[in-house]
């Protein structure tokens, strides 16, 4: 029977005879057949199933494997046994690889039939070991989706107890390294498919076994943390974060963001990689996780972090808000960002001349997702040229841009901007790091002592409370080419803005300590003044003839120039 039927595939009948005779195969799947007839039948329906050249070959072996395995079930489970299993996933079958998907697809189509016999269990158990290993060898989307798709039809193959946690945490390294090699539109959604398959897998054993969850978070935080290689982490994880129940939220940030042994280094790679996130489509809760890490942070005063991280990638936040798909939880980091960035208008600033184009952009969408867009990203502009208004200039084209659109009352934009601050997160800051201390009664922040720098805290304290030098200092422009400026106009709106009892000057005084101190010991106060006051001179006036030679200006040196006086000189008239 299996050699006429075998015949017949190889021929060059036309399909309707095929069709006949395979019609009359499955009628005689019905009668009485010994053992050797039906080992015959299924080894031919293998065959056809694994290394057929075409559909038709294909289905006819399924469909013959299906007559004759529930027609003949005891034979069958004694052909589809553990040995058969496992030879075909680690010799594969034929020309076909042990890691090709038909492989995986002919042993979940053989499953459907031994699924209540009596061997069940020891196949069960022996797949449990092998699929495992599959996944540890860091398959590709298709395969691992393929596997996953084996495993949600028959859960009793997924590895149980401490193999569990394993294969939940090589899962999450594998989607870790899927890459979408195409830009095709049919490839792409196959792709979107295939994480999505995978994702929800590990959602289902999560359901079920909830202790799996944080020990898998824990590897996907070793895996978007490493600093290590050029290809950083897939942004598939964004599927599979999605599925983490948000009670884990607190307790999972409160770990990570106060544990010794996690780097800093490790934690903003770990947040820029969790930004990159929101350009995964359809995604949940990706926003979430980022603010919530983001408040960690700040909790437990990571402000290095904060900035370094804002000013790089806010730019990269605020382009999800062109796609309607990636608007929603982009638009939550973005307003986050920039409303807790409230010590600088450089991370603002840095989007004042994409922020036209965008509300053109949303005008034209019509839709009732850039409506919305629209209504919130005007109330943050106006609270961001509230709170940094000293550029009319610069804010003149947006302005005009938005001129149509209602602009949200001072009470509501102060609320905004007090409410929203990295260092008012006062619960925040009880959550995360109960031992935070609250600023002082006298409402004035402090500098932290570095070791016998009382003498430059002193000098700081008193030129930040001469009003006019404070006011001139905060209002400076291009001042990249004066380190002590630079750092002193950053210490000073510390000063001015920061709810935190102290700060630490320290970058400040690695710039502006003199190289004869020692450091450590005890230093007198005026004589750093004079060199702070110095040093401050002397770097402007290069900046200050630089500009003049440039422009072809004639240099003069007369006192009364004050368009050519450093800011010391028409502060403290240049004298000691």
């Amino acid at each position: 029977m299996d050699r006429i039927l075998e015949a017949m595939m190889v021929s060059h009948h036309p399909i309707s005879v095929k069709h006949c005779l395979v019609r009359r195969m499955l009628e005689a799947a019905k009668q009485p057949l010994d053992s050797g007839q039906c080992c015959a039948m299924f080894e031919l329906s293998i065959k056809l199933i694994l290394l057929g050249d075409t559909k038709f070959k294909r289905d006819v072996g399924k469909e013959v494997l299906r007559a004759f395995a529930e027609n003949h079930g005891a034979e069958f489970e004694k052909f589809f046994n553990v040995s058969f299993i496992l030879k075909l996933l680690q010799d594969g079958y034929g020309t076909l690889s042990r890691r090709n998907i038909g492989v995986l697809e002919c042993i979940q189509l053989g499953l459907k039939y031994i699924e209540d016999s009596d061997s069940a269990y020891r196949v069960f158990q022996a797949l449990q070991i092998e699929l495992l290993r599959i996944v540890c060898e860091r398959p590709g989307p298709k395969l691992c989706a393929t596997l996953c798709k084996l495993l949600s039809e028959f859960p009793q193959s997924i590895p149980s107890g401490k193999l569990q946690v394993v294969f939940c945490q090589q899962l999450v390294r594998s989607i870790g390294q899927f890459q979408c090699r195409s830009n095709g539109e049919d490839e792409i959604v196959e792709y979107l498919e295939q994480v999505t398959r995978i994702s929800r897998l590990l959602q289902k054993i999560w359901t079920i076994q909830a202790a799996v969850i944080i020990p898998s978070l824990r590897e996907l935080f070793i895996v978007i943390s490493t600093t290590e290689g050029s290809d950083g982490p897939s942004n598939a994880l964004a599927a599979v974060v999605q599925y983490v129940p948000l009670e884990f939220l607190d307790g999972v940030i409160r770990n990570l963001t106060n544990d010794d042994s996690i780097t800093d280094a490790e934690l903003m790679t770990a947040l820029e990689n969790m930004i990159d996130w929101l350009s995964w489509p359809l995604a949940q809760n990706i926003d979430k996780w980022i603010v919530g890490l983001l408040k960690g942070l700040a909790a437990v005063k990571k402000f290095a972090i904060l900035i370094d991280v804002t000013l790089s990638r806010i730019q990269q936040v605020f382009s999800r808000l062109f796609y309607p798909v990636t608007r929603p939880a982009g638009l939550v980091v973005l307003k986050y960002m920039l409303l807790n960035f409230q010590h600088s208008p450089e991370a603002f600033h840095l989007l004042v001349p994409h922020l036209p184009k965008l509300v053109v952009s949303l005008s034209k969408e019509e839709s009732a997702s850039g409506t919305s867009c629209l209504k919130e990203l005007t109330e943050l502009v106006h609270c961001m040229i509230f709170r940094f208004s000293g550029f009319p200039d610069l804010y003149e084209r947006i302005v005009e841009t938005l001129k149509d659109f209602p602009i949200p009352n001072e009470e509501k934009i102060k609320q905004l901007l007090e409410q929203n601050t990295w260092t008012t997160e006062k619960n925040t800051s009880v959550l995360f790091h109960p031992s935070s201390s609250e600023k002082s009664i006298t409402g004035r922040t402090g500098l932290v002592n570095l070791g016998n720098t009382c003498y430059m805290n002193s000098v700081i304290q008193a030129l930040y409370m001469a009003y006019d030098f404070r006011r001139a200092v905060i209002l400076l422009k291009e001042i990249d080419s004066q380190p002590i400026m630079l750092k002193l106009q950053w210490l000073f709106v510390f000063l001015e803005h920061s709810k935190r009892p102290a700060i630490s000057p320290d970058s400040f005084l690695k710039v502006s300590s003199p190289p004869w101190f020692n450091p450590g010991t005890q230093q007198d106060c005026s004589e750093y003044l004079k060199h702070l006051l110095d040093r401050s001179h002397e770097e402007e006036k290069r900046v200050i003839f630089h500009k003049l030679k440039c422009s072809g200006s004639e240099i003069c040196m007369e006192d009364d120039q004050d368009s050519e006086k450093t800011l010391i000189e028409r502060m403290f008239g240049g004298k000691m």
